[in-house]
């Protein structure tokens, strides 16, 4: 045969009635005590609990705008008409803006007294990068006394491993020979509207060594 479950019974007379009374009370009692415990933990742990979800929200942002930014950025293209159309100081924030579509860690740095750099660009195979931008007319021609500016402080000044000078324009025949003896890239509105227009990153243009690549040969 099953055994069967006890059965509660209700209680009897006044002493059971009076005892189960008092064990009433004494739960009721307990669950308010917890009730109100819970509730002042609650005021004391919201503002850090608000605080957590603020910075989880705010890091879910940064993140987010962070991948937009990275997708904008590999998807950048910059027709030479535009490049034609911009001021010097444009133009120098789309070549780091081109820096930075190619997986540099790039900014613009020039100004006034900017020892011929103005874009600085870092990167973990290439070390760094200087760049000196010539915007000029489409006619305009880049001279040798750049080339040697800025191979006379890309190194000491700036701590390059890689120098360039850009222009929409033209270089001479004399600065192209210096600077491929030199070490000095140069890129020209033909190179630059492969590099802008085109897409192809900046070190598979030049071909550009890593960075210990490049200091065993400026020591050669």
């Amino acid at each position: 045969m099953p055994r069967r479950s006890p059965r509660l019974r209700p209680p009897r007379g006044g002493r059971e009635q009076a005892a189960a009374a008092a064990v009433a009370c004494a739960a009721l009692w307990l669950l308010a005590k917890i009730a109100t415990a819970t509730w002042h933990a609650a005021l004391r742990i919201w503002p850090l609990l608000a605080l957590l979800t603020a910075l989880a929200l705010g890091y879910a942002a940064w993140k987010f705008m962070r991948e937009v930014r990275a997708q904008t950025l590999a998807r950048l293209r910059i027709t030479l008409a535009q490049l034609d159309a911009m001021d010097d100081q444009a133009f120098e924030f789309a070549l780091r803006d081109l820096l930075l579509r190619d997986g540099w860690n790039a900014r613009q740095v020039g100004r006034q007294g900017d020892q011929a750099a103005d874009v600085i660009g870092e990167d973990r195979q290439r070390g760094r990068i200087v760049l000196q931008a010539k915007h000029t007319t489409v006619a305009g021609k880049v001279g040798s006394s750049v080339m040697y500016q800025v191979k006379g402080t890309a190194g000491p000044a700036h701590g390059a491993d890689t120098a360039v000078v850009v222009t929409n324009g033209s270089f001479t025949r004399d600065a192209k020979a210096w600077g491929e003896r030199h070490q000095v890239h140069w890129v020209d509105r033909d190179r630059l509207r492969r590099w802008a227009e085109h897409g192809t990153p900046l070190q598979d243009l030049l071909r550009l060594p890593t960075a210990r690549k490049a200091a065993l040969r400026r020591a050669a």
